[in-house]
């Protein structure tokens, strides 16, 4: 199942007709928390699937599976874990303007780690990690248009 901006708006109309102040709402894929703040509502979600891994592949002429190019890739991302967008949006990598990001090239990170926001209208979603490693690369900058599953930034993850 798969929840799109309509989807999430359509919740959150349905939300204000109840008297609950806070929902947590759990897919196989996803987990979103709603929770209602003075005249409106907050969205945090974490992506619930395994991390998509990046690893440059090869044929074999002999018609083998293909295998790893080398340790690294022509592209130098072989092994390295994707953190991408569950939504369309704004990527932010601090939680306000002015405040330090959540995280930066060479930080460690874990599975829960929030190394940013997406915004889609006018809602903050957080992004988790969903690896341990160490961040290597942000591939979506600051306050720029990140598109639904796009790659935001590169962990390499723990041995």
């Amino acid at each position: 199942m798969h929840l799109l901006p309509e989807d999430v708006g359509d919740i959150l109309r349905l939300l204000d007709t109840l008297p609950f102040d806070e929902v947590d709402l759990e897919t196989a894929d996803l987990r979103v928390a709603f929770r209602r703040v003075d005249g409106g509502w907050t969205q945090e979600s974490q992506i619930l699937r395994e991390p998509n891994v990046v690893q440059a592949l090869s044929a074999e002429a002999d018609g083998d599976p293909p295998a790893p190019i080398s340790a690294q890739g022509p592209d130098g991302r072989d092994g390295l874990v994707e953190v991408r967008a569950p939504l369309p949006g704004t990527f932010y990598r601090a939680p306000k303007p002015g405040a330090p990001p959540y995280v930066d090239v060479g930080s460690r990170v874990e599975e829960d780690t929030v190394v940013g926001l997406i915004e889609t209208m006018k809602l903050f979603n957080a992004i988790h990690a969903n690896a341990r490693g160490t961040v290597v690369e942000f591939l979506v900058d600051d306050a720029q248009v990140a598109q639904r599953d796009g790659a935001l930034l590169l962990i390499e993850p723990d041995a």
